[in-house]
């Protein structure tokens, strides 16, 4: 089993645990934000990461870190959560509890992530028409887009919703006719 998958493994039950709690407190989209608030924050401070990540740091240090940063931010809720995160030294699986959390949401409320990646900046009326068409193929009620910016992709884009790609670029094109002309020409006759 790859690392990867031992420590999703060991994140479900608290990602589960945590969508239980916000969904019995009717706080599920707060708990979204402030869990998007703080994963935010980790990406753009790898000191505080670090900091968190550290195992030689005093379970209460990290506590009162928590409480002096999210204090007045998130939900009561989140930093009970950090804080049994921290005692039970599974901080270090923040990332991707909050990853299995926000699935877990987006399961909960048929709402469908669509990763796209596109060369250029998309038009608000580009990412409406994107999401009505993954709307009628998924047959969801709501369309998350995830936008990343890929320039080697030249025109077009890919779309990836789970473990379904659909690849319009032209550099997926042009892939695709190399593989062809590179398979092709390996038959000997």
């Amino acid at each position: 089993m790859s690392s990867q998958g031992f420590m999703s493994k060991i994140a479900t039950p608290y990602a589960e645990a945590l969508m239980e709690s916000a969904s019995a407190d009717s706080i599920l989209d707060k708990v979204n934000e402030d869990l998007s608030l703080i994963s935010e924050i980790l990406n753009e401070s790898q000191e505080l990461k670090t900091f968190f990540y550290n195992p030689l740091i005093a379970k209460e240090v990290k506590k009162n870190v928590v409480n002096q940063l999210f204090n007045n931010q998130v939900h009561s809720l989140v930093i009970r959560f950090l804080l049994v995160l921290i005692d039970r030294r599974r901080i270090t699986l923040l990332d991707i509890i909050i990853s299995k959390y926000l699935e877990l949401v987006y399961q909960l409320q048929s709402i469908v992530v669509a990763e796209i990646l596109t060369p250029i900046v998309l038009t608000d009326v580009q990412q409406s028409a994107l999401v009505s068409k993954i709307r009628d193929i998924t047959n969801s009620k709501t369309v998350k887009l995830v936008i990343t910016i890929e320039p080697v992709l030249i025109a077009g884009f890919i779309i990836r919703i789970g473990s379904k790609t659909i690849d319009t670029s032209l550099h997926g094109r042009l892939k695709h006719i190399s593989d062809y002309l590179n398979s092709a020409s390996s038959i000997s006759i």
